[in-house]
């Protein structure tokens, strides 16, 4: 993979028509600098999908960029999102993003006209595409939680926006943020810890206790035992029983 690309850009990998410029399947990690300063003020639409990105640094030299199409690169949460004020379209399909809140505070600060955004095949987007463990309802609150934060939204995840999505999205969607555990649980056998003496370091009792004719036992709760007349277990009795 190449750290700097300013150097070997083949011209033949740029396609640019009607103010779209594509730049497509170079495995870059980086923007090459010579694509903003040959095309930076004439793109409108700027493709750099199925390329090796971890950064997007430079995207603030196309100036008048409205569509920007990111799909299928590195990018993770460390992404920084310049100030772009014309921008109305992002698509970052198949990405690496997690942070869905932190994301979402970039674009709500950066991009201030955007109507299209994607997110499919990230884990921020928690639908079937980005996990097993993901279903239609947890998409459902992923779409509330992101139209409560960009209202503004038309599309999402190439899916319109509905009135009704709208208004349950201003009522609720700020708890609607989709939480799953970071540290999975490692399996336990219950029958090695119950029934393997040599090895089990949590028997709940004491080495000296472990014998089967120890019948020796202690009461949870209670400080003394009462058993004279008067006890709980004598109440039904009649004096002539005692």
């Amino acid at each position: 993979m190449n750290n700097n690309n300013d150097f070997i850009m083949l011209p033949s990998a740029v396609t640019f028509v009607d103010n779209r410029l594509c730049y497509n399947g170079q495995n870059c990690e980086m923007i090459p600098l010579s694509l903003a300063n040959i095309y930076g003020s004439k793109v409108e639409s700027l493709d750099l999908s199925y390329n090796e990105l971890v950064s997007i640094r430079g995207i603030e030299e196309f100036r008048n960029l409205k569509e920007l199409i990111l799909d299928n690169n590195q990018l993770t949460d460390q992404i920084v999102i310049p100030y772009l004020p014309e921008l109305h379209t992002l698509s970052l399909n198949k990405n690496k993003i997690e942070d869905l809140p932190l994301l979402l505070s970039k674009i709500n600060t950066n991009l201030p006209k955007l109507t299209f955004l994607s997110l499919i095949g990230n884990k921020a987007c928690t639908n079937e595409l980005s996990g097993n463990e993901n279903d239609e309802k947890d998409y459902q609150r992923y779409r509330c939680y992101v139209l409560y934060h960009l209202p503004n939204l038309k599309f999402l995840d190439s899916r319109k926006v509905g009135k009704l999505e709208k208004c349950e999205a201003k009522r609720r969607g700020k708890f609607m943020n989709v939480i799953r555990p970071c540290v999975s649980i490692p399996f336990i056998d219950v029958n090695e810890l119950c029934y393997n003496s040599t090895t089990n370091a949590f028997n709940p009792l004491p080495r000296t206790l472990r014998n089967p004719d120890d019948y020796k036992g202690a009461y949870g709760k209670c400080q003394y035992r009462y058993s004279g007349k008067h006890s709980e277990g004598n109440r039904f009795i009649s004096n002539k029983d005692l």
